[in-house]
């Protein structure tokens, strides 16, 4: 599978200090062997399926979390139907033990059904597996998200994710099929307004490409990079990065890590694109051409520049954003939004 594509070059394991300035400062996907093969989840791939998940049931607590199932004609793919008005898979609620019941269950049948359980948060379902599973390469005050996914045979649909991520494959092997940012206009985009977890997703098979419907996915295959993970193996995906899953373990485990390199209370900039189709999207070409020049000064130029010219204390909300800051601009947006809102409301009627 993706014979074709570049695979990833692995690193040795390493410490924080050479992650910071060697892996992440580079702003590139980085597999790194065996940088978790201590921890007692990962030394228990020689262990059987019912002893792997006996050892998170014994750590997790009642509370239910999300379960995709599936028939399984859909071949552990997840997604939607051509025209996207309904997901392929059912959305269920169960504790962790009873997802490590039921994937164990489905063990003895010839034709199993689809299930896997994604980002299941650690504080929340699996407290005491926390200790467990340390990150030495994060800092111990970095605020971050810990999370178990878990399933049967799956292949999840080409997307993105706005956090960093370090994710630690502990049971089964894992094969991801990377393509950077710029790559988007060749990946051809479902709607952003329906997607399965929150990020929308590629169209494109990547089993299968269909290169007459997705023509322009040839010019990302070219940048692609691939990679296959075993236990204790950790791939640093920076954000944005577009991936695909691949697991084809009956019972397959990851843990992921997730954190932004800003405060984490941070709107998301998908806000800002969501805005922008109201307000930018549909001007006339010429008005769109300007506000990229507006764009491209105050938002993705040096913003030093932009204001070095104002005497201090004069840059106002272009300086440093401040928490009032903070307040101030989103008090003014939530103000016109309200009323943009109200007045479209009364147009209706």
């Amino acid at each position: 599978m993706w014979d074709d594509v570049a695979p990833l070059t692995p690193s040795p394991p390493v410490d924080r200090a050479q992650f910071e300035r060697e892996i992440y400062a580079a702003g590139e996907p980085v597999l790194l062997k065996g940088q978790v093969a201590d921890w007692p989840i990962v030394r228990l791939n020689g262990a059987t399926e019912r002893e792997f998940c006996d050892h998170l049931a014994s750590r997790a607590n009642a509370k239910p979390a999300q379960l995709w199932a599936a028939p399984p004609t859909i071949d552990g793919r997840y997604g939607f139907s051509p025209d996207f008005s309904a997901e392929n898979f059912d959305r269920k609620l169960a504790p962790v033990a009873d997802i490590c019941a039921l994937l164990l269950r489905a063990l003895d049948e010839p034709a199993p059904p689809a299930m896997f359980a994604g980002a299941v948060n650690l504080d929340d379902h699996l407290p005491a597996l926390l200790p467990e599973v340390p990150m030495a390469l994060l800092q111990p005050d970095r605020h971050r998200l810990t999370s178990l996914w878990i399933g049967n045979r799956s292949r999840t649909t080409l997307h993105w994710d706005l956090p960093d991520n370090l994710s630690c494959v502990v049971r089964g092997q894992r094969h991801y099929l990377l393509f950077p940012p710029d790559q988007i206009a060749n990946l051809y985009l479902g709607p952003i307004d329906r997607t399965l977890a929150g990020q929308s997703t590629s169209m494109v098979d990547c089993d299968s490409p269909d290169f007459v419907r997705f023509p322009r996915y040839a010019q990302a295959l070219a940048v692609a990079r691939q990679v296959k993970l075993d236990p204790g193996d950790a791939l640093f995906i920076p954000s944005m990065w577009f991936h695909q899953v691949v697991s084809q373990a009956p019972i397959g485990a990851q843990i992921n890590f997730w954190w932004r390199a800003n405060d984490a209370t941070t709107l998301s900039p998908l806000s800002t694109l969501t805005h922008a189709l109201l307000t930018l999207r549909d001007l006339p070409a010429n008005e769109r051409q300007a506000w990229r020049a507006f764009f491209d000064h105050y938002i993705f130029g040096d913003p030093l520049a932009a204001i070095s010219h104002l005497p201090p204390g004069a840059a106002g909300m272009l300086g440093p954003m401040t928490p009032e800051h903070e307040l101030q601009l989103s008090e003014q947006l939530v103000t016109e939004l309200v009323g943009w809102h109200n007045q479209r409301l009364k147009q209706a009627r």
